[in-house]
């Protein structure tokens, strides 16, 4: 029987990232819908050791790429070693450890922190020229309801103050009946 021959790396594309339980797949065929590709990289990664997570995208900057999560980092070494290479939907994948910690992983050793939104650094305040204030007249320095004294503020009436009310009501209703006869 023939030996399988597997291609050799690329010169100077060496793995020099220090070993991770998050392996970096690419150069997989990227035809396949998305379900059907994680569920065929974990059954292919899964001879090797548990997976907590397959991710692939299908978005134009993540085609064709995955990233496979292991529970210990033997299990992630030992499926690179034999799977580097290895005909995948006819493309051969190419392995490497990952750059960063899973977010699976980081959840699960709490210390994952969610991804804040780019803001400016500094958001300027918007002021008013010569000229608008002029025209508009200033900004007032917090704008406040018409009606704000109107308003209930959420606090329903007391039983107390309904019933005297209304105790208020019969007397003026017995007083006018009262003068009509």
């Amino acid at each position: 029987m023939a030996a399988l021959a597997r291609p050799a790396p690329p010169p100077g594309k060496g793995n020099s990232l220090p070993p991770n339980r998050t392996l970096y797949v690419n150069n997989l065929n990227d035809k396949l819908p998305k379900n059907d590709l994680k569920r065929n990289l974990y059954m292919l990664f899964a001879t090797y050791g548990v997976i907590l997570d397959v991710v692939a995208l299908k978005t134009p900057k993540m085609r064709g790429q995955a990233h496979i999560v292991f529970r210990d980092i033997d299990s992630s070494t030992q499926a690179m070693r034999a799977l580097e290479g290895f005909t995948f939907f006819g493309r051969d994948m190419r392995i490497r450890y990952a750059k960063s910690k899973s977010d699976t992983i980081a959840k699960l050793d709490g210390t994952f922190k969610l991804p804040e939104p780019d803001l400016p650094e500094r958001q300027e305040a918007t002021e008013q020229t010569g000229a608008a204030a002029a025209v508009f007249g200033s900004a007032p320095a917090k704008a406040v309801p018409v009606n704000e004294q109107d308003r209930a503020k959420g606090m329903k009436r007391a039983r107390e103050e309904e019933e005297e009310e209304e105790s208020e009501d019969d007397e003026e209703m017995q007083m006018s009946e009262s003068d009509e006869e």
